[in-house]
């Protein structure tokens, strides 16, 4: 499903080379982002892919956008995104551009992890709590007795653990299915951040799944070549001028990879 057609980037140019946003993408002026269900921007650190992310969630207004701070009287972020110029697909029912859909959302790698921190901290507590308790000779159903009680979250206000006991990777992946839901647009910034090579994969099916049955459209940023590989999907190269396209294979990340694994192919043959 497709919601967004297109994004023109800011055509102006400024004499000023340190000036940001317009300092990272000064080699991409007017040129055009033409959106597939999913498309996939692909860069080195410092290419711009999300600054671009946080760009389109300033200009569609949906949860997540971080407008940076600026300094002096000129917000020079938010001219950018005035200047800059997005289109809708037409919905064939109403015959009109399609509607920003409310489930939208632009989710970074960092939401994640303060996600998995929350959770994790709030479920060592209770366990640190119950255990606790269970030291001082209470029983089980004693100690259920307390659950939620004012006498518990006091309790647990002065507990401090620091054993992490669930897996980053787990909770991410579940995190990710909580936050994507049917019909939606969702901007995503390195969602492999936590994620084994497994849960990447089972990410990718997560994404494929709702791209094509829960008509949802999904921009990702990302070096994964799990993700880069394994999802339909257009890839823009923003290490080179302009805005190009590219097959995954042809990028540098992936074929590290593969060099790496090829020079290695005796050790896995000899593994099988």
């Amino acid at each position: 499903m497709r919601y967004l057609r297109s994004f023109q980037l800011s055509a102006k140019k400024m004499k000023a080379r340190t000036i940001y946003p317009y300092n990272i993408l000064a080699n991409k002026r007017s040129e055009v982002l033409v959106f597939d269900t999913v498309t996939i921007l692909y860069g080195t650190n410092g290419s711009g892919k999300s600054t671009l992310l946080n760009i389109l969630a300033q200009k569609l207004g949906i949860p997540g956008a971080e407008p940076p701070k600026q300094g002096g009287s000129v917000d020079y972020f938010a001219n950018y995104v005035n200047e800059s110029q997005i289109s809708f697909e037409l919905d064939e029912v109403t015959n009109r551009d399609f509607n920003i859909p409310a489930n939208s959302r632009y989710i970074k790698s960092e939401d994640i992890l303060y996600e998995i921190k929350k959770i994790q901290q709030e479920a060592i507590l209770r366990e640190g709590y119950f255990y606790e308790r269970g030291k001082l000779g209470e029983t089980k159903a004693e100690r259920s007795e307390h659950l939620e009680t004012y006498e518990m979250k006091k309790s647990i206000d002065r507990l401090s653990f620091s054993q992490e006991k669930y897996s980053n990777g787990e909770t991410a992946k579940h995190i990710y299915e909580d936050f994507i839901e049917p019909e939606g647009i969702y901007l995503l910034d390195e969602p492999e951040a936590s994620l084994t090579p497994e849960n990447q994969l089972k990410l990718v099916d997560f994404i494929a799944d709702a791209a094509r049955f829960l008509n949802c459209q999904f921009i990702i940023a990302t070096h994964s070549p799990f993700l880069l590989g394994g999802l339909e999907s257009t890839i823009y190269q923003l290490d080179l001028p302009g805005l190009h396209t590219c097959d995954w294979t042809a990028l540098e990340n992936v074929q590290t990879y593969q060099r790496f694994f090829a020079k290695h192919s005796t050790s896995f043959n000899n593994a099988n």
